[in-house]
């Protein structure tokens, strides 16, 4: 498989499931195409089935591409508006011969003694306030019809100054006539009654419907008491829209002046920082670079210097820039901000997760091509979530087994390196312990194993798990106290209700993130280790209660029954059998005792 084919198979493999944008570039670094996509997966895993090559330009497309990258977004209609925002801004060649640079439409309003308030598709920097984009232009008429129902605003394009209004250069219209309108232009509405009802309707616009839905809910309440049914189903479908209206897009902003936002995802040896670029409201650039430490940087001096290098490459003249942390930068002309609500949160979050993204992306590609680096870094996070000394490269688990306290059995299995060693795992045939005692099973099995580690000199393992709570680990622990070896070899119970981490003398548990690596590692081996003692202690079960009926039988001990078993697979067939038969396998005498037994059953 080819080099850069191989590249591209790898970045496919890893990218999440996901909505958001994603983004082609050519061996030359040319950004050629921008899409976006409910699942990011499942949309760019579909151009590279060859079967879906009908297009002849989508086959020179996916024959170009060399690199792919990629913005995740909390939602498809955000995805939508950030693909929208990125295609106007960078012109990538595919998108402009094959898409409509389709625009979203705004709620404008201007800025004028007496504002008015009407829909457009073309912002201008006039000072203007613009709400949007919609990606639903149903919605943005049903807003604008219902906040006009509830605050009357002009439409006309009068100059209403102070003057002209006094001089009484203007009359009522229509709209007055029929209540769209209070008659600012005859005075019959001060500035300041207008101003109040423009406030309100800010807050509306910026998310805040909750007004308009009480207003709706109360006109469709009148509306079915007066028996004006048309009217409350008219309402009723206007209110239907709007409680599906999911509020803010995180991609369009309130935040309407410029900001640059950073925000940073550490692994180890490298440091993974993303930067979105926000004008007016609107994300158009987003980033994320890797930087590699060279002498133990803190995350403060990482930060400032992707800041630095990154408002360089873009230009970028905002005055205010989102961070997650405090930085030590004295600059008059910037402000840096460490949000903790709002809009500008909600910014910093997306930042995060697309560093996070990036960084779990690389990880994994370099882990494909390095896999001990993998093993490195999951024992690491292994010996930090559980606070060990040392990495857990050779751990072990046990877990018991037992049918109403009979054939009771304790199994151990074997990790080495995060990945099973079955050639170690090994069963024990519990001896000392009399009815269902899984404490006393627990102790017997750890000292038989440990014992013969240490006759026969081989290393102890920097781990062991016992499956249960405090009692079992009690138990493991005295077995150890006993042998000498307690301060030798970490000791840890997983309780299964609520997988939790129990540690000798200390009451408390510990609870590991559930989506950790650490946790899956231990339930892996939980789970093994049950696998494995289960099928032993069902083995030993069937085999001892299929031997039975045959030792309950006088003269015929356990060997003979097994070899009768082995040869004729089940009693029903001993029974069946010819008395020469069973002869030629065990001899006349016993067999005789056989056939009386079953001629007198």
């Amino acid at each position: 498989m080819p080099a850069a084919e191989e590249k591209l198979k790898n970045i496919i493999s890893i990218l999440p499931d996901s909505p958001g944008v994603y983004k082609y570039y050519s061996s030359e670094g040319e950004l050629i195409y921008i899409g976006k996509a409910k699942s990011l997966k499942k949309r760019v895993s579909s151009y590279f089935n060859k079967n879906q090559y009908e297009n002849k330009k989508t086959a020179v497309l996916v024959s170009r591409i060399d690199d792919i990258q990629y913005t995740v977004v909390d939602t498809e209609f955000d995805a939508l508006l950030l693909e929208n925002n990125l295609i106007k801004e960078f012109k990538p060649r595919f998108n402009i011969d094959w898409k409509d640079d389709k625009t979203y439409p705004f709620i404008r309003l201007t800025k004028e003694r007496f504002p008015k308030i009407f829909p457009t598709r073309n912002p201008v920097k006039d000072g203007s306030e613009y709400f949007g984009p919609y990606g639903s232009v149903r919605m943005m008429h049903t807003i604008l019809e219902l906040v006009r129902a509830v605050y009357p605003l002009r439409n006309c394009n009068l100059i209403l100054s102070d003057a002209n209004i006094k001089a009484g250069k203007f009359k009522t219209c229509l709209e007055y006539q029929i209540g769209n309108c209070k008659g600012p232009c005859e005075g019959l509405q001060s500035e300041q009654d207008y101003m109040s009802s423009i406030e309100n309707v800010r807050k509306i616009l910026k998310g805040n419907v909750g007004e308009v839905i009480q207003y709706v809910k109360t006109d469709m309440a009148e509306a079915a008491q007066d028996l004006r049914f048309e009217q409350a189903a008219a309402a009723k479908a206007k209110l239907d829209i709007l409680e599906q209206y999911q509020g803010k897009s995180t991609v369009v902003t309130q935040v309407r002046h410029d900001v640059d936002v950073f925000n940073m995802a550490d692994e180890g040896k490298s440091a993974f920082i993303n930067y979105l670029k926000v004008n007016h409201g609107i994300i158009i650039q987003t980033q994320t670079l890797e930087y590699k430490k060279r002498l133990d940087e803190t995350p403060q001096e990482l930060l400032e210097t992707a800041i630095a290098e990154m408002r360089n490459r873009y230009g970028s003249k905002a005055e205010e820039i989102l961070v997650p942390f405090e930085l030590d930068i004295d600059d008059n002309d910037i402000k840096f901000t460490v949000p903790k609500t709002g809009d500008k949160k909600k910014l910093l979050d997306l930042s995060l997760k697309n560093a996070i993204y990036y960084k779990n992306d690389r990880v994994s590609q370099n882990e494909k091509l390095n896999p001990d680096l993998k093993v490195e870094r999951l024992l690491t996070q292994m010996k930090n979530d559980l606070r060990l000394t040392e990495l857990p490269a050779h751990i072990e688990c046990f877990d018991n087994s037992n049918f109403q306290g009979a054939y009771p059995v304790s199994a151990m299995v074997c990790f080495k390196n995060g990945k099973p060693s079955k050639k170690d795992y090994r069963h024990f045939n519990v001896q000392t312990v009399v009815g269902p005692d899984d404490f006393a099973t627990m102790k017997e099995a750890i000292t038989r194993r440990y014992k013969r580690v240490l006759e026969e000199k081989q290393p102890l393992p920097q781990l062991l798990i016992v499956d249960g709570g405090k009692g079992q680990l009690s138990s493991a622990v005295e077995a150890l106290k006993e042998m000498g070896i307690y301060n030798q070899l970490p000791v840890i119970g997983i309780a299964k209700r609520l997988e939790e981490i129990y540690y000798p003398d200390d009451p408390l548990p510990l609870h590991i993130d559930k989506k950790s690596e650490t946790l899956r590692i231990i339930q892996q081996m939980r789970d093994e280790a049950h696998r494995f003692g289960i099928t032993h202690h069902r083995n030993r079960r069937d085999k001892g209660t299929l031997v039975t009926e045959l030792t309950s039988i006088k003269g015929i001990g356990e060997e003979t029954a097994k070899q009768l078993l082995t040869f004729f697979k089940s009693v029903k067939k001993i029974k069946e059998a010819s008395p020469e038969s069973i002869e030629s396998l065990i001899g006349k005498a016993k067999a005789k005792l056989i056939s009386d037994y079953f001629k007198n059953g």
